[in-house]
């Protein structure tokens, strides 16, 4: 079943359930949609005072619950996309975590944030070491904080089994003045915008991002891919010669039944790219013109 949250931090035990569960089908209250939401790395600007070591949740809803769970630090680590203040009056903070684990390997992540007309529902996910890695021996307590619009719905806590197949699309420029990297991950259920993505530098997972409300339709846009994209079956490969002269690249990231295929393309039209290829990077880049970043104070 879903977890409310009532107060500032609930230790819970998480569970899965089914969103359409007719146990909690007391009202009709509507399809759920996308919300948008924002990652919020707390330890750009503020600590912990007493980090819980159990697992639980926390919905900051004013600056003087922000005070008493978080020390504000005497300097910010200077990334102009975390804001150092919450603007209450407009946002919220919803922190998720772990507990306290004995080794390194482990991370909880909000994947999504649905909302009717009734509730608003935070989706996370968590992650074990995967079996064969080096893990240090370390005490650690993964978390994770995101903003999302005020409301004055219940929030509701759902766990979910993280999204294995999944694409990476961007553009990157090496030398340009503005807007140089411009990097987005599709779902089924979501959309994210990347943000201060370094050139090279293409591991997701290590940069703040924020959530589009427009839906994600991974398995419609993954019957697009050009068969010999999908040959290359975990491989990378690279069309022309991406970047040269300055006139930027195509990225393509293909997260598939456990494997991971990546590809450049050049943006201009070069001898190894096929007919399909031409028309798919046109696709690519259609699809990223498409996208459009919700707005979130």
């Amino acid at each position: 079943m879903r977890n409310i949250i009532l107060g500032l931090f609930v230790a819970i035990g998480f569970s899965s359930c089914d969103l359409n569960d007719p146990q909690d089908d007391y009202k009709n209250c509507g399809n759920y949609e996308n919300t948008a939401f924002a990652s919020y790395p707390v330890e750009c600007n503020y600590t912990i005072k007493t980090m819980p070591t159990t697992s639980g949740v926390i919905a900051v809803k004013t600056q003087e619950k922000m005070d008493s769970f978080f020390k504000k630090n005497e300097t910010s680590c200077g990334d102009a996309t975390i804001p150092t203040a919450i603007d209450f009056t407009k946002n919220y903070l919803i922190g998720i975590f772990a507990g306290t684990k004995a080794t390194n390997g482990y991370e909880i992540k909000v994947s999504s944030i649905l909302e009717n007309e009734c509730e608003v529902v935070v989706q996370f996910y968590e992650n074990e070491p995967t079996a064969g890695s080096e893990n240090g021996q370390a005490l650690n307590n993964p978390h994770h904080f995101v903003l999302i619009p005020k409301t004055d719905k219940p929030i509701y806590f759902n766990k979910v089994t993280p999204a294995k197949n999944y694409v990476v699309l961007g553009t990157y420029f090496g030398n340009c003045e503005t807007n140089c990297q411009t990097f987005y991950s599709e779902t089924d259920l979501n959309i994210k915008a990347f943000l201060n993505v370094e050139y090279g530098k293409y591991d997701m997972s290590k940069y703040n991002f924020k959530s589009l409300t427009k839906k994600g339709e991974f398995t419609a846009f993954a019957k697009t891919v050009p068969a010999e994209i999908i040959a290359l079956s975990g491989k990378t490969k690279t069309y022309g010669t991406p970047d040269s002269a300055d006139r930027g690249g195509i990225y393509f990231e293909f997260h598939n039944e456990g494997k991971i295929t990546t590809v450049y393309f050049d943006t201009n039209t070069t001898e190894d790219q096929s007919a399909e290829i031409i028309a798919f990077k046109k696709t690519v880049l259609d699809r990223i013109a498409s996208y459009k970043i919700s707005p979130l104070q």
